[in-house]
């Protein structure tokens, strides 16, 4: 759930912020006593895409790999073969400032990967990807790790992560309220073949929200039998929207407690 602790995590393992306690080992690299050799490990991948506005989309990869101590010939190289396969080619020599917010993201994960890391550690990859975007980076994934590279990902869009992770942990609160596969889960909430959506919901204590605020119950109160909601007007008809809003208001007036 929202603010269960998944990205504050993961920028404890990419050395951004440090842990009030515990330790992060990247490999046997303590990232707290060997923090460059431990980041030297892994690419990271925000949330968000924070860029040098003022440089080039080649320019910024030179930037990054220098912080790994990389450069000469095998980094242009690579340059040209991130740009190329994330279709900023035709961008290289363009201001980042120039840049779309999908083309930032794609620039973004080409800096994760520019010194060839054996961990990628990805905070929400699709945002901001289009389709095709979205299509490339999950082949760029699963390849990465046929290879034997490891991807730790934090999303809230369970089809993906029912679709692509080995194994899957749900956080709640700052703790592991569950971990292991798909199947696995399942058998520890006795759930069939419900899907992860349905399995998230029970292990966050969700469920009895979303059937209480079904849309069935509310259409039962407002209009005394099951029907969609229509806001919108049809030609000759009375505009009925304040009608809603006041059915609305009275539907949850006794429930604030609840909520």
């Amino acid at each position: 759930p929202n603010g269960a602790g998944k990205t504050t995590t993961l920028r404890m393992i990419a050395g951004i912020l440090r842990p009030t306690s515990g330790r992060v080992f990247i490999g046997e690299h303590d990232l707290a006593t060997h923090p460059t050799q431990a980041k030297q490990r892994l690419g990271f991948i925000p949330d968000r895409p924070f860029v040098y506005d003022k440089l080039t989309g080649a320019e910024f990869l030179r930037f990054v790999a220098g912080l790994y101590g990389q450069e000469g010939q095998l980094v242009e190289k690579r340059i040209d073969e991130l740009l190329e396969i994330f279709e900023l080619a035709t961008w290289k020599h363009e201001l980042v400032e120039s840049y779309s917010h999908g083309m930032r993201q794609k620039l973004i994960i080409s800096s994760a990967l520019i010194h060839r890391p054996e961990l990628i550690v990805v905070d929400e990859p699709m945002v901001g990807l289009d389709p095709r975007g979205a299509r490339l980076l999950k082949d760029l994934f699963r390849q990465f790790v046929q290879r034997g590279g490891t991807v730790l990902m934090s999303t809230h869009t369970l089809e993906i992560a029912e679709a692509m992770c080995d194994r899957i942990a749900i956080i709640q609160n700052g703790k592991i309220v569950a971990r292991g596969t798909v199947d696995e889960m399942r058998q520890q909430t006795a759930a069939g073949d419900a899907s992860l959506e349905e399995l998230f919901l029970r292990l966050t204590g969700d469920v009895q929200v979303a059937e209480e605020f079904a849309p069935s119950e509310f259409h039962r109160h407002a209009f005394g039998r099951q029907q969609p909601l229509r806001f919108a007007p049809r030609r000759g008809e009375l505009d009925v929207g304040r009608t809603v809003r006041r059915q609305l208001a009275e539907y949850f007036r006794g429930r604030r407690a609840d909520i």
